[in-house]
């Protein structure tokens, strides 16, 4: 027989796994709403029996002990999670880019190049009507300046979008770096712990928190390394290896007068850009401009390098249209007096190679009589004053002079148009494509969240339920302690 002593060892214990796991439901309603926290449980499971001297056919329970608080998470939903996290971020920012683009053109608009440009060309249709008039003349040129205010305004727009998102790059290089250094922290501290038998939960959640933060920004590649610790890769290069965290670093150069990213490095490892594929990081450079190798050897390609390079072959198209037909027309030149019309053949409407640097010449600016409206009259070689057929040949360029831009043959107009449109088109899909990975995303965490996350009834049922297991084994105890006060003080005093 056990003495009335085992009894009181099963109620303590009883008591101390039921207080457990009524301290783990007490922290799980505690970290209920607390980001990045994992739902945990305390694992009982009975103690060994022992068996009694002269009764070998059966053993005798000792009672309970609680072997692990463990979270309860789905490794296979992290990983999931985390690859949809880098086409959100990279999305994001491609969406964002080409969405203050768009705000930037602001097509269609009163504001937009393609109505300043319109107002030109029209300015250039009243002026043939009346090719004399100085306030026609005045428009012209007012117009011109409009058109290369535009040009200029959006090209330096441009490029202040460029630093903007050089800063945003050097902050998420930054974010990614210190990522890094917690994460080696974390796993210095949890290899302590795991090697001492404790089970670190909470450090676990920091952990598991900051690698969803980092897969937003870069892909990444997460192992098991010994005593809990995790190693994270990027692109085949360690990130974080056990205790150590590495820095990723991120070069800028120039390419034909154009900013770019040159190269990525890790621990000074280069890494192949375009195999991070996806995550914020590469969206912002995407956006920025990157420096690739191609048949035709290196070149920037990127949203703003090619919308800059498109933009300044539109200006330059442009500016080559008119001063060609300018060229071709005759000024007026007041001689003592008497107005004769000269030759505009050296005579540009417009200065300048880019939309950065384009604007009205400074002989137009100088005087409105070097605005060449006349055109050369039958096959003598001479006009009159009152002639405006070279203005009206410049305002014909709208829609009916083609050019060839980026080896394609257009008018002025519908390459613009073309422009805008496919700026619409690829917003429209970063747009689209930014909703389809966060829906993913959300339905992921869902899955994720039903197993992780906290449910206060849950937890309330739960406390009910190991409050009264803790209260019958309090009653176990109590019980078992007036068996031992009548054992103790009530045997042997028959007759007393």
């Amino acid at each position: 027989m056990t003495s009335t002593f085992h009894g009181l060892e099963v109620g303590k214990r009883a008591l101390y796994a039921q207080q457990a796991a009524l301290s783990t439901t007490g922290h799980n309603i505690a970290n209920a709403n607390t980001v990045g926290y994992t739902r945990q449980r305390a694992n009982m499971q009975a103690t060994n029996p022992i068996s009694i001297p002269g009764m070998s056919s059966y053993q005798l329970g000792t009672g309970v002990d609680v072997n692990k608080i463990e979270r309860l998470r789905e490794n296979y939903l992290d990983v999931q999670y985390r690859t949809e996290n880098k086409n959100v971020g990279y999305w994001e920012a491609k969406s964002d880019t080409l969405g203050k683009i768009e705000e930037l053109m602001n097509e269609p608009s009163d504001n937009g190049l393609a109505y300043v440009m319109n107002e030109f060309f029209a300015g250039w249709e009243e002026l043939a009507k009346d090719p004399d008039s100085a306030a026609s003349r005045s428009v012209v040129r007012q117009k011109g300046i409009a058109v290369a205010e535009t040009f200029n305004y959006m090209s330096n727009s441009l490029e202040q979008m460029q630093t903007d998102l050089k800063l945003a790059i050097n902050t998420k290089q930054n974010e990614v770096n210190s990522i890094a250094t917690q994460i080696s922290g974390l796993n210095d501290q949890i290899s302590r712990l795991v090697a001492n038998n404790y089970e670190p939960n909470d450090l676990y959640d920091q952990r598991d928190l900051l690698l969803d933060q980092l897969s937003k920004i870069i892909p990444i590649t997460v192992t098991n390394s010994s005593n809990g610790m995790i190693d994270i890769t990027v692109a085949g290069q360690d990130l974080v290896k056990g205790k150590q965290g590495n820095e990723l670093e991120v070069l800028f150069g120039t390419d034909n007068g154009s900013d770019c990213v040159t190269d990525i490095k890790i621990n000074n490892q280069s890494v192949e850009i375009q195999a991070l594929q996806s995550g914020e990081l590469l969206g912002r450079m995407e956006s920025f401009g990157i420096q690739t190798l191609t048949s035709d050897g290196l070149k920037v390609t990127g949203t703003i390098p090619d919308m800059k390079q498109k933009l300044d072959a539109l200006a330059k198209a442009f500016m080559d249209e008119v001063n060609n037909t300018h060229s071709q027309g005759y000024y007026m030149k007041n001689n003592a007096g008497t107005i004769e019309m000269v030759s505009a053949e050296d005579i540009p409407f417009f200065t300048g190679t880019t939309a950065k640097d384009m604007a009205v010449s400074t002989e137009i600016m100088g005087s409105l009589d070097m605005i060449a409206a006349a055109a050369k009259e039958g096959t003598s070689g001479g006009t009159s004053s009152g002639n405006g057929q070279n203005a009206q040949n410049i305002a014909d360029l709208q829609a009916k002079g083609t050019v060839t831009i980026n080896g394609t043959t257009s008018t002025l107009n519908d390459f613009y148009s073309n422009m805008i449109g496919q700026l619409g088109i690829d917003s429209q899909e970063a747009e689209r494509m930014q909703e389809n990975s966060e829906v993913i995303i959300q339905q992921v965490d869902n899955r994720r969240q039903s197993i992780s996350g906290v449910s206060l009834d849950e937890e309330m049922a739960n406390m009910i339920k190991f409050q009264q297991a803790y209260n019958a084994a309090a009653r176990i105890v109590t019980t078992l302690d007036q068996c031992l006060d009548k054992v103790i003080n009530g045997m042997g005093r028959v007759g007393l």
